[in-house]
């Protein structure tokens, strides 16, 4: 897939080296050079220098054929622009954008721009949302060391035992709702088919967990 990251800070450098080790096509927008070559030589894409107002730039980042732009510079009134004129103008089918007031979130729900915080958390998740993945990371923890995902049990897990889904100290199902009820699992607790679980993993481990859901 392809993605525009608008904004080469922590977090904008941090998102677009997840998103490219995760194999997605990536190109990062940012009108300040020094920033850019921060990436360094690791960073699996590409980098256009301009702002993220100048339609060029944009165009010459691939907007017009993205499938996805997160919009993370250190100001919300301009992330909240530049968010809405990449869904509005450019039709971006995924749109998310960083914020930094939680203050703010309810006008910017209002006006249908998905948001994320704080950095060390919203990084994975930004590339989440992006890249569709399975795991609906519905809670951070702390300072966003600790994640609570919620995933549908996969097929090949149907009939194994909580405890195959668990790994000291990184992943530990907290919770399973089964048939309209929620409960505490044990470590023998069964899965069972259509089981919706809510997983409490370190944002290190996302990949293991990510691992572990997908293969015997």
């Amino acid at each position: 897939m392809r993605f525009i990251v608008v904004g080469c800070g922590r977090m904008g450098m941090g998102l677009a080296h997840v998103l490219g080790l995760r194999g997605h096509a990536v190109t990062v927008l940012d009108r300040d050079p020094i920033a850019v070559e921060r990436l360094g030589s690791s960073f699996r894409g590409d980098a256009v220098i301009g702002s993220g107002f100048d339609r060029g730039a944009l165009r010459r980042a691939g907007i017009e054929h993205a499938d996805g732009l997160a919009v993370v510079t250190n100001n919300d009134e301009v992330n909240v622009v530049l968010a809405r004129l990449a869904g509005l103008a450019f039709h971006v089918p995924r749109v998310v954008a960083r914020l930094v007031d939680p203050r703010k979130a309810e006008v910017y729900h209002r006006l249908g721009v998905q948001t994320v915080a704080p950095i060390s958390w919203a990084i994975h998740r930004l590339a989440d949302l992006l890249s569709y993945s399975e795991l609906d990371a519905v809670l951070g923890l702390g300072g966003g060391e600790v994640e609570i995902v919620q995933v549908e049990v996969p097929p090949l897990l149907t009939g194994h035992k909580v405890s195959a889904v668990s790994v000291p100290g990184e992943i530990r199902v907290v919770a399973v709702s089964r048939r309209g009820k929620a409960f505490i699992p044990l470590s023998e607790t069964v899965f069972e088919k259509d089981d919706s679980l809510h997983i409490a993993v370190l944002t290190t481990s996302v990949e293991r967990l990510r691992s572990m859901l997908s293969s015997d």
